[in-house]
């Protein structure tokens, strides 16, 4: 029986992790479609660009990835001291980068005073913001959804162009860096 992913990651285990999303309806990521003839091939620069975009926002390093023509895999390395070193305005100026956050972060970010309600408020959101930014499932969620979005409307559908992505039942432990 399959287990929740947020079971399968501990950080006192490990804290690098191999992902591989796939595409579902036989839709293609990239490469040509031998029996229409079109070509995807554009979009490996999609998820390229993206996982540069979200390594550079995210505490998760990018180790490895690569691009095949209905899957992509990832191996990630979730940094979580940097993440606990950031200071709050860095959390929210990292969450502002893929989001656009709550009227009380823009306000803290453009240095408005907060009563201490709002300051305790925007405490609880930024915590949950610097867990959900050393997270694999919301990175995942973070490439994958503009993704489906371009994709899907590049081949004139709706629905889901992702399967679930999944972390492979064995490890692929990286052991020298």
């Amino acid at each position: 029986m399959p287990k929740p992913r947020k079971t399968l990651v501990s950080l006192d285990a490990t804290s690098y992790y191999h992902c591989v999303s796939r595409c579902v309806r036989r839709a293609f990521l990239c490469g040509k479609d031998s029996f229409t003839g079109n070509s995807y091939e554009h979009r490996r620069q999609w998820i390229e660009d993206r996982l540069l975009e979200l390594a550079s926002i995210f505490a998760i390093d990018l180790c490895a990835y690569a691009v095949m023509s209905n899957h992509y895999h990832v191996t990630l390395h979730i940094n979580a001291e940097q993440a606990l070193s950031w200071s709050e305005l860095e959390v929210v100026e990292h969450w502002h980068g893929l989001f656009k956050g709550s009227l009380l972060s823009q306000r803290f970010y453009q240095g408005e005073a907060l009563s201490k309600a709002e300051r305790n408020a925007l405490s609880d959101q930024i915590d949950k913001w610097r867990d959900r930014l050393m997270s694999v499932s919301w990175f995942m969620r973070c490439i994958n959804e503009p993704i489906a979005r371009q994709a899907n409307y590049e081949d004139k559908v709706t629905g889901r162009f992702w399967d679930r992505f999944l972390r492979p039942a064995k490890p692929a432990y990286i052991t020298s860096m």
